[in-house]
């Protein structure tokens, strides 16, 4: 229970403060889809976001997760964040290279021709960001919490205030002062463009931020460590790049697939994209538990009591996820006010099922343990293809027909899919007692009380009445759970008394 409870410990510290950054950026979004409202600005804007996690993985090449792993090799553990950070300067300088070489190419394939500079802008982006990563990757493994959460929430601070600076105080000025100064810096007809130099100035501050933890680089590479780091790396790298077709990319194929065209494609992937955003909670605990669970796992893996650690891990996560579900779910009424334009509303329904999608993303990340640790990571580069086969397969027969529907059930079966398979093959390679009945059960459950507060609500009889059975629901699921779970809930509270 221990090991629990230091894993609960680096997922509140590392996650939590990503949490909170991300949740701060997730603020912007009543913000920007009023600002936007009407128009296809967030449309555009959410296609190129798709594109930054592709570049992205592509540059850093499954290194965080390297870095993790060989630092458990005594042979080779002076030599590891060198030589991976030797390697990440030079892949980053040639792909930024290529990418503003082939920036107008690359424009029009996303659906957005004419806009080179938004290229450019990520390609800033996308190059400080990676050159972040190991650092940040140091920080987490050196236990070094604080200034990891500091350099990560003043981030998205600083983002937050440059979109609000050009978006709100500059029109407001330049309104009231045709003579202001800020003619000079402000253009009205820049839109989405202020936002990626927003997130280029926070990507810039995290690379200085971080500069000390790249003052110790020494740029040499270990030629042995670095054909073992490649050969570990390239198949994850190829599952990550993979997963980000799963995880974004159906918004270009939502863009060039679309029923309908032009701005109307674009606006319905602003709608998509601001309904994914109401997944926040699966998706930001998801993320905050890779953040801890990451270095967890491999130091754990030494343990003779490993494989147990891990299914008790696994039962707390599912436990967590399926409350997370609910509290969304049930509440997408008052959920739906974090967009501020109501024509995106009509895209709603996508919402319970981007949910369970999230959820089955979240187990899989659990999963997915056993290549890591046997070194098997080609099974996960297989494992990620055939969802993303599966996502492309699906948009590309049904988005014609069904939108972004389409997309959602493209997710939610990608992801469940992938769950499975690592789920079958795992147990063969790497057994862990988990109890999937039981988990399974449960996740069964969250959904048949979603169907029956639809079914209530379809009665109409009032917000405030929906509200307190959705309460109730929720309140219902908390007991059944401790009621079930006692015995371990009882000894994880005893535990942390003792470690006091």
């Amino acid at each position: 229970m221990s090991s629990i409870k230091k894993l609960a410990s680096q997922t509140v510290w590392y996650g939590a403060s990503s949490i909170f950054a991300r949740f701060l950026y997730y603020l912007l979004t009543p913000y920007l889809t009023a600002k936007f409202s009407g128009t296809v600005e967030y449309g555009k804007m959410s296609l190129v976001f798709a594109l930054i996690p592709f570049l992205f993985t592509l540059i850093v090449f499954a290194f965080e997760t390297a870095y993790f792993r060989f630092m458990q090799r005594k042979e080779y553990e002076r030599d590891v964040y060198n030589t991976l950070s030797s390697s990440l300067l030079i892949s980053t300088i040639a792909i930024i290279g290529l990418t503003m070489f082939f920036r107008s190419r690359i424009a029009a394939f996303i659906g957005l021709p004419g806009h080179p500079e938004y290229i450019t802008l990520c390609a800033i982006i996308i190059g400080f960001d990676a050159l972040s990563a190991l650092p940040f990757a140091k920080l987490r493994h050196e236990n070094r919490p604080k200034k990891f959460a500091f350099i990560r929430i003043c981030g998205i601070l600083l983002t937050i205030f440059i979109i609000y600076f050009f978006l709100t105080i500059c029109p407001a000025i330049v309104k009231k002062d045709p003579n202001s100064i800020l003619h000079f810096v402000y253009n009205a007809r820049f839109g989405v463009a202020y936002v990626l130099i927003a997130t280029a100035a926070a990507s810039l501050f995290q690379f200085l931020a971080l500069s000390r933890e790249w003052s110790t680089v020494k740029f040499h590479i270990n030629k042995t460590l670095w054909k073992e780091v490649m050969i570990y790396a390239l198949p994850l790298t190829i599952a990550g790049f993979a997963g980000m077709i799963n995880e974004t990319f159906d918004r270009v194929m939502l863009q060039r697939w679309s029923p309908l065209k032009g701005d109307a494609a674009t606006f319905e992937v602003g709608v998509y994209s601001a309904c994914y955003k109401l997944s926040i909670l699966i998706t930001l605990f998801v993320q905050a538990f890779r953040m801890g669970a990451e270095p967890f796992f491999f130091k754990q893996s030494v343990e003779a009591n490993a494989p147990k650690v891990y299914a008790r891990v696994m039962k707390f996560f599912v436990i967590t996820i399926c409350g997370m579900f609910l509290l969304v779910s049930l509440y997408l009424d008052v959920w739906k006010y974090f967009i501020r334009d109501e024509k995106m509303w009509a895209g709603l329904k996508v919402v319970p099922i981007l949910l369970l999608a999230n959820m089955f993303l979240g187990i899989y990340i659990n999963l997915s343990i056993w290549y890591r640790l046997t070194r098997k990571t080609t099974a996960g580069a297989y494992i990620t293809l055939i969802g993303a086969a599966i996502t492309i397969a699906i948009n590309f027969i049904f988005i014609p027909y069904f939108s972004y529907m389409a997309c959602a059930w493209a997710t939610f079966l990608c992801y469940g899919t992938m769950m499975v398979i690592s789920y079958i093959w795992g147990q063969k390679s790497y057994p862990v007692p988990y109890a999937w009945k039981k988990l399974l059960a449960y996740i069964v459950i969250v959904v048949i009380l979603y169907f029956i507060h639809q079914g209530i609500i379809a009665l109409r009889y009032g917000s405030v009445f929906n509200f307190a059975v959705a309460s109730f629901l929720l309140a219902f699921f908390a007991l059944f759970i401790y009621r079930v779970e006692k015995k371990e809930f009882e000894n994880f509270f005893k535990m942390r008394k003792e470690l006091k």
